[in-house]
């Protein structure tokens, strides 16, 4: 009973020291100590006994064996999007989506080109820091709040977009190691998904906007907003095809070399992005590095909320929560979707919540016959559902270190769009796999 009331505290505390700007570095270690001591878990190697688990081995493992696994996907998709902002292909596709819309319509500009550019592979953390100077002038100019920028960049990137069949993000990625599935598992009900996501989400975002205008907000300008875009620009086309680069790479490789798959297109779509648009190239090197510093950042947010994770998981009140979630009467598929759920939220991370399900899920659920593809979108979309809450790294990294906004102000619309959503949108899902799709 203990660890379970620590678990909880754990989890409550992460969130509000998040809210109140800790960093995820300390404060994950911090929550993880809480969650150590309640569950009598031993806080050093030392300490525990012959194969007994303890919290710097737990911690440690969660963390390092997250970036082991994942850290050549984050670091070749932030060098890639560094690259599509350096020869100004970013920005040419997003101007070119923004140009066919106007700055009426503002928001829905900024999260379409999040769309593209996510789903072209671009990192979800460098599509925020590519689309941002764009996404201040479009608000500057319609004269809407800039505290629902970090909304219409998360809608954009971690919605219909991050967890979709096809989807070059690792969150679409990581369940086919475990169940042996491809990317464009229950490609017909996810498209279905992505299309309710997308219509419902910007019928709402549309809503707040208004009421945002209506209670007398306006855009706030700061001392150091981006005024300045490039006068040389890629042509569209040849802006977008890296993106296309990556998405092909993907596609034909992956029966061979499944998950390695995504490495290869990455880098494809590096030198693509590079090559196609020489003339553009600035300071290569500059890119380089702040594509590699990115890729830490991002990854090391992840693998510090995982390190969190993995203490909590090893205890034995979590293992009781899930199997109590497995051992649920009904369908496995909503048994996945709760489990995941659960885990991704306590985690604050989608992909470090499917790093730690899949190995408990997958085999129970694929021997008792759940069908893989429809097993794979279910967890794919859980996973980006509640994995949102304040302490997740690109929630943190966006309203705070890109945006430079606070959870109080920025964090209530971008929970609605990136949280409530992509929760309708799993229901959803649940339910057209109920009715045979």
């Amino acid at each position: 009973m203990l660890g379970l009331v620590g678990l909880i505290l754990g989890l409550v505390l992460l969130i509000v020291l998040t809210m109140r700007g800790m960093n995820l570095f300390i404060a994950t270690p911090l929550c993880a100590l809480l969650v150590a001591v309640l569950g009598e878990m031993p806080l050093l190697p030392q300490l525990a006994a012959s194969g007994q688990t303890d919290l710097i081995t737990s911690y440690m493992s969660g963390f390092s064996g997250f970036i082991a696994k994942w850290f050549l996907m984050f670091l070749l998709g932030s060098i890639f999007g560094k690259l599509m902002e350096n020869v100004g292909a970013a920005e040419s596709v997003a101007r070119w989506v923004t140009q066919r819309l106007g700055p009426q319509h503002a928001a829905l500009a900024v999260v379409i080109a999040c769309a593209i550019l996510t789903y072209g592979g671009v990192s979800l953390f460098v599509v925020a820091f590519s689309v941002y100077p764009m996404a201040v002038s479009l608000f500057r100019s319609a004269d809407l709040p800039r505290r629902y920028i970090p909304a219409a960049l998360a809608f954009g990137s971690v919605t219909f977009t991050m967890t979709s069949a096809g989807s070059p993000e690792i969150q679409n990625w990581i369940p086919i190691e475990y169940l042996h599935t491809s990317p464009y598992a229950g490609w017909q009900a996810s498209l279905v998904c992505a299309i309710f996501m997308f219509v419902f989400g910007s019928w709402w975002f549309r809503r707040m906007l208004r009421a945002a205008r209506a209670r007398g907000e306006h855009f706030e300008a700061r001392a150091d907003d981006p005024s300045d875009t490039r006068e040389s620009l890629p042509h569209p086309l040849m802006a977008a095809l890296p993106l296309l680069v990556v998405l092909v790479i993907a596609f034909l490789l992956h029966d061979q070399f499944k998950t390695s798959a995504l490495i290869l297109a990455l880098l494809g779509g590096c030198i693509a992005a590079a090559l196609l648009n020489l003339r553009h190239l600035r300071e290569p090197g500059k890119a380089l590095a702040d594509g590699s510093m990115g890729a830490l950042v991002a990854a090391g947010n992840t693998a510090a909320v995982v390190g969190f994770g993995a203490v909590a998981s090893a205890l034995p009140a979590f293992q009781e929560i899930v199997r109590w979630v497995i051992g649920m009467p009904g369908d496995g598929l909503v048994s996945s979707a709760i489990a995941v759920s659960v885990i991704a939220g306590m985690t604050g991370s989608a992909s470090g919540g499917q790093a730690i399900a899949l190995p408990i899920l997958a085999p129970h659920f694929l021997a008792a016959g759940v069908n893989a593809e429809h097993l794979h979108r279910v967890v794919a979309l859980a996973s980006g559902a509640l994995d949102v809450l304040p302490h997740n790294g690109y929630v943190v990294t966006t309203i705070r270190a890109i945006c430079g906004d606070t959870h109080k102000r920025a964090y209530p619309a971008l929970a609605a769009l990136a949280a409530v959503v992509p929760t309708l949108g799993l229901i959803l899902c649940l339910l057209l796999f109920a009715f045979g799709m």
